[in-house]
């Protein structure tokens, strides 16, 4: 399973700010706008949920219906449910065009966490101590919630090896050697290659507690710095939560420039500072979404 921290698609539109299915009121709470973020990102994930090829699907199921007929003993059977495997992706092997990739399953997730930096920092002292007493399995337990992201799994089938496992589990059937075609039929259905997707939840709230403040710091100044402050505990709780582990001096920067508009909310100068911090978000998303592909954990 690759995991992926923010695909490019997903990373553009929360640069741009084009989650906004729901634009949050300007009498909105800190919590009502976290709430509408969250649930903004969650709808365009699930808009952009990759479409199952139900001809990958199909076929899949017949490679399975094969490899259970091949552990009857019922050869000819596995034959024919090879044969159909195969021609459910006929046209699309034939294509020149053919995807490397035939999504089979796809899926939202969320897991939010619900607490503050501090919140984070002492799970983490806590964790430390128990790994000092050698207790892994307590610490990983303890660890387990330390994640705030919407997730969106894909699960394909490789065009590249698929069918010609297929193939060959064929051919060895029709020279007798059953068990090796079982072999090569099970790896098949073992190589699916999943990819998960990563939106932080932290990092949208961020982003959209800054445009809210911007949306209000003309008339409610008092509400615009509240806004700023939950956008800076949000920054902080991503990179307690190791989002932004490779960004300390870019997150610094925007930390600072978050402060200082504070101190400043009340300057005539307001809508160009908050033009200047808008431009460091970008700067600081299009720095640290990066497609770099990590092992599952």
């Amino acid at each position: 399973m690759k995991k992926i921290l923010l695909s490019t698609l997903v990373a553009s539109l929360l640069i741009t700010g084009s989650y906004a299915k729901e634009s949050a009121p300007k009498n909105a709470t800190v919590k009502q706008v976290k709430t509408i973020a969250v649930n903004n990102a969650k709808e365009d994930m699930q808009n952009h949920t990759v479409k199952v090829v139900q001809d990958a699907v199909d076929s899949l199921a017949y490679a399975h219906d094969a490899y259970a007929a091949l552990e009857k003993g019922h050869t000819k059977e596995a034959t024919t449910k090879l044969e159909k495997a195969l021609g459910k992706l006929e046209v699309t092997l034939a294509s020149k065009d053919a995807p490397k990739m035939l999504p089979v399953e796809s899926s939202v997730v969320i897991h939010e966490f619900i607490g503050s930096s501090e919140d984070i920092k002492k799970v983490v002292t806590l964790a430390k101590a128990l790994l000092n007493d050698d207790k892994v399995q307590d610490a990983k337990e303890v660890l387990a919630p330390l994640k705030s992201e919407i997730v969106l799994n894909v699960v394909s089938l490789p065009l590249a090896t698929y069918p010609v496992a297929l193939k060959e589990t064929a051919k060895l059937i029709h020279d007798n050697k059953v068990e090796e075609a079982k072999v090569v039929l099970a790896t098949a259905l073992n190589t699916l290659v999943g990819v998960e997707t990563v939106v932080p939840i932290p990092l949208v709230n961020a982003t959209d507690l800054i445009a809210a403040s911007a949306a209000i710091v003309e008339e409610d100044p008092e509400a615009a710095k509240a806004h700023l402050d939950a956008a800076q505990e949000e920054l902080k709780i991503a990179k307690y939560l190791g989002y932004l582990s490779k960004s300390d001096v870019t997150y610094k920067a925007l930390d600072d420039a978050i402060s200082s508009l504070k101190i400043d909310i009340k300057s005539k100068e307001v809508k160009a500072l908050f033009t200047n911090l808008e431009n460091k978000v970008k700067d600081f998303t299009s720095k640290i979404f990066s497609s770099k592909d990590e092992p599952k954990k």
